[in-house]
């Protein structure tokens, strides 16, 4: 495993840790601000929301480099299935085309996909799959075309209804070789893979060129809102340095990425202090 105890130069801020994916949420600091406090702790990269982005990709991008850190990514491409996926298949993909364009015009090399949940009326996860599957292989080419790898990311079983109904490691890379196109890829959240026993193998089986990503937080053993009251790194009971050593034995060697839902906690302390705790607990119990 790599040793982050004096060097966090490979850690990455999601900005969703401080309330910017969701309005009404965090202090509503400009993504100037965001880039300036990151730059000056060291960080080495950010993964925006679209959201936050609006019309200033290339700006907000450019503005990233020159402060000597890079885009790591972009949150998200539409939900493809389910009940809050866009109402129809022409709606799904054009915004799908429009988060890849976004992506691009950042210089985000990678674009997050959270599937969402099972279609409406069928009660069936495996007719869903097959739905995101043969949506992620139409949009892949386009992506490619535009430098963007598009990383299935599945997400806690809680969430198998309405957000994802990719909830397995093992799915998403299914889903990958099915696909068989190389800017398809996985990335790993520590929240909604901390509980799966069969991670390690899974990861292996995906291989370094399949991880596209690597994403930290800490599951709360009493949580109050299974969406919005993830922890910070340390404060709950998944196995960070194992989950870590996991991913990393599969051959990740890219950003490890703070991603923290926290509407009752996290989002309501100054950013500048997020941030600290977020690197000293980084270095100290990831």
């Amino acid at each position: 495993m790599r040793d982050f105890a004096s060097d966090h130069s490979m850690l990455a801020l999601n900005t969703a840790t401080l309330g910017h994916n969701l309005d009404g949420h965090g202090v509503g600091w400009s993504s100037e601000q965001v880039i300036e406090a990151c730059a000056e702790r060291g960080l080495g990269g950010i993964t925006f929301w679209r959201r936050e982005i609006g019309t200033r990709a290339v700006e907000i991008g450019n503005r990233v480099r020159a402060a000597g850190l890079q885009v790591v990514g972009l949150c998200r491409t539409p939900f493809l299935t389910g009940p809050l996926a866009p109402p129809t298949r022409q709606g799904v993909i054009d915004d799908f085309r429009a988060s890849i364009a976004m992506a691009h015009d950042l210089g985000a090399p990678v674009l997050t996909i959270v599937t969402g949940g099972v279609i409406a009326g069928s009660h069936s996860i495996t007719e869903s799959l097959k739905q995101v599957q043969d949506i992620v292989a139409a949009m892949a080419p386009e992506a490619a075309d535009a430098g963007v790898v598009l990383a299935l990311e599945p997400l806690n079983p809680v969430y198998g209804g309405n957000r994802s109904c990719l909830v397995t490691v093992r799915d998403a890379v299914d889903m990958c070789e099915a696909i068989g196109a190389p800017n398809v890829q996985i990335a790993v959240d520590v929240y909604h893979v901390w509980w799966d026993t069969s991670l390690a193998s899974e990861l292996k089986r995906a291989g370094k060129h399949r991880i596209a990503g690597y994403h930290l937080c800490d599951w709360m053993a009493d949580t109050t809102d299974v969406l919005l009251d993830r922890g910070m790194m340390g404060d709950g009971v998944a196995d960070l340095e194992s989950i870590r050593a996991a991913v990393e034995g599969a051959g990740y060697d890219g950003y490890c990425e703070v991603e923290i839902f926290s509407a009752g906690n996290w989002w309501k302390r100054p950013p500048g202090e997020v941030l600290d705790v977020m690197i000293e607990r980084f270095k100290s119990v990831c």
